[in-house]
C-alpha cells in the first residue's frame, strides 16, 4: 500500500471484503507485525526480535501502514506500539490461519519461534480441557516476555505478565518451549537435560502441557 491523497491506495481494487482486509494487513509481514503485538504493547526493537526476517526499514513501513489503518496505535512520547480494539480482532484471524496450516505439509517445526506465536499457537493446540479440575494455571517465562495462560471451559486464556503466578512456571526459548508442549519427551527428563527448567509443582507442569498436541483437531 501507498499514501495516495492522505489515504492508503488499495493494492486489491475490489468489493469483496476479505480483498478489504488484505488491504489493511495483508502486506508481507504485516500480519506477524499484528501477532507480536497481540499480548502486550511493544518497543521497535522487541517487536523486531520477534520477527527475525524483517529488516528495520521494512517494519517501519509496516508499522506505519498498521497505524494508518487503525489496526495499531503509537504511542511516540513512550516509543511505544500497541494494538487497536481492530487490531485485537485479528486474532481469530490468525487462529484460522494456524489450524489450517496444521493441515498443510512442510511445516517445520524447528525454525524460530516467537514466544507470541508460540501462545497463539497453544490456544489453537489445546485438545481437551483438564480432568477433575475447573481450571488449570501455568506460567511461562521467555525471559523478556513471561505469560499466565488458563485453561477454562475448553479453551485458553492467555495474559502478559511481569512475573507469572501459577503452581508452575516453564522457562526457555521459544522452540524449546514449543519441544516441552508438543514433544513427546516428559519435563522431568527436559529438565534434566537442560532444555527446559520448571519451577513448582512439575506433576502440574505436566499434566498441563498434556492437555496439548500439534495435530489437527477432530
Amino acid at each position: 500500500m501507498t499514501n495516495h491523497a492522505g489515504a492508503p491506495r488499495p493494492r486489491y481494487d475490489e468489493g469483496c471484503l476479505a480483498a478489504h482486509a488484505l488491504n489493511q494487513v495483508g502486506d508481507r509481514w504485516a500480519l506477524l507485525v499484528v501477532r507480536e503485538l497481540m499480548f502486550a504493547p511493544k518497543r521497535f526493537q522487541m517487536i523486531r526480535a520477534g520477527v527475525p526476517g524483517i529488516t528495520a526499514s521494512v517494519l517501519t513501513a509496516r508499522l506505519g501502514q498498521l497505524q494508518q489503518a487503525g489496526v495499531i496505535a503509537h504511542d511516540e512520547r513512550l516509543g511505544i506500539y500497541a494494538l487497536t480494539e481492530a487490531g485485537r480482532g485479528v486474532l481469530p484471524v490468525l487462529e484460522a490461519l494456524c489450524r489450517w496450516a496444521l493441515t498443510l505439509p512442510g511445516h517445520d517445526a524447528t525454525r524460530f519461534i516467537s514466544p507470541s506465536a508460540l501462545m497463539i499457537s497453544m490456544g489453537v493446540n489445546l485438545q481437551r480441557s483438564p480432568a477433575g479440575a475447573d481450571t488449570l494455571v501455568g506460567g511461562f517465562d521467555f525471559t523478556k516476555e513471561s505469560f499466565e495462560a488458563r485453561v477454562v471451559g475448553g479453551r485458553l486464556e492467555t495474559l502478559a505478565v511481569e512475573r507469572p503466578e501459577a503452581p508452575f512456571v516453564l522457562k526457555a526459548d521459544g522452540n524449546a518451549m514449543a519441544s516441552a508442549l508438543y514433544g513427546s519427551q516428559p519435563l522431568v527428563q527436559l529438565a534434566g537435560e537442560g532444555v527446559v527448567e520448571v519451577q513448582g509443582d512439575i506433576a502440574a507442569a505436566q499434566r498441563f502441557v498434556d492437555l496439548f498436541n500439534l495435530v489437527p483437531r477432530a
